[in-house]
């Protein structure tokens, strides 16, 4: 535990996300043709995502800011789950981040509904999109639930109730610059809790100056501390999501002793593995629908699962 929070600490920085994403392209080189389609839609979706998430690293690490933050965390409450891309812990309120990179403008009326409009050269399409302040309304649902379950006594229930709505705020935060967002329409409550990434650090301070709560440094690290304990693994297995057997060491035939190279031979250059850097080893595969093609396998198998297709 740290002694004085001076500016933004990431309690947990990393996030599943480029794990998946290179479990995704190493499926992408194997899957049937049928499938790849579907695969690179998650490819796209995952790389919008991670670029969207940066963005949002690169302004609190640099909002100096006295916080905790706690990147993409997993919980899980009874029947009730929450992927949170951001949990900000100031002294003052805790932040529900949701991190949205969407591509076109979008538009929220009077309804709260969000309305997306995309630009195909002359032609221009609109459509509805699941509302982030709905999904982020579930995320408080679970925390609170989360929370209340640590009350010890009725008196504490109470008072945790009473102080969760002005504790706890809900922010969207659209992370493509290139978004144009029209809220003119928007009922205020919504239109508060929607703002581009380059507003957030003077969103927080704004909103802070606004309460006459003053939480410990102390409290800060037992809350993060708590809900670090809480993170789960996410449970998404894209090999299992699209039936692919990733190839095993047990699944390959040794490639064949090569004669020694003579001296004036050239060589071909090591082929390092581009997830962790380890060198990558040729392999045949005995199975599946690449069976009898050659690879490059990672040699820190199974810790790092990258491969290389041969065509």
């Amino acid at each position: 535990m740290a002694d004085g929070i001076k500016g933004p600490i990431f309690v947990k920085e990393s996030s599943q996300s480029t794990e998946q994403l290179a479990q995704l392209q190493q499926l992408l080189d194997i899957a049937p043709d049928d499938i790849k389609g579907k695969i690179q839609t998650d490819i796209r979706s995952l790389q919008a995502g991670i670029y969207g998430e940066n963005t949002i690293a690169f302004e609190l690490k640099n909002s100096h800011i006295p916080m905790l933050i706690l990147h993409d965390l997993y919980l899980v409450h009874n029947d009730l789950s929450a992927q949170i891309d951001y949990l900000i812990l100031t002294r003052k309120h805790i932040y529900v981040l949701e991190c949205k990179n969407l591509y076109g403008n979008i538009e929220i009326n009077n309804n709260g509904d969000f309305i997306r409009t995309v630009s195909y050269g002359k032609r221009v399409a609109k459509e509805g999109i699941y509302s982030p302040i709905t999904q982020n309304k579930r995320h408080l649902e679970l925390l609170y639930e989360l929370r209340k379950e640590q009350k010890s006594n009725f008196l504490t229930k109470f008072l945790f109730d009473r102080s969760f709505s002005e504790t706890y705020r809900s922010i969207v935060v659209l992370s493509n610059p290139k978004t144009v967002l029209n809220a003119r329409f928007a009922k205020k409550e919504v239109k508060n809790q929607v703002i581009r990434a380059d507003q957030l650090n003077e969103y927080i301070k704004r909103i802070d100056a606004t309460s006459n709560i003053d939480s410990s440094d102390q409290t800060l690290w037992e809350l993060a501390n708590f809900f670090l304990e809480a993170h789960q693994e996410s449970p998404v297995n894209y090999a299992e999501k699209y039936c692919i057997t990733i190839p095993t060491p047990q699944d390959v035939i040794p490639p064949a002793p090569q004669e020694t190279p003579s001296t004036s031979a050239q060589t071909e250059p090591e082929l390092i593995c581009p997830s962790c850097g380890a060198p990558m080893i040729k392999r045949i595969a005995k199975r599946g629908a690449r069976a009898g093609k050659s690879f490059y396998g990672c040699s820190r198998y199974p810790d790092c699962r990258f491969i290389i297709n041969i065509e």
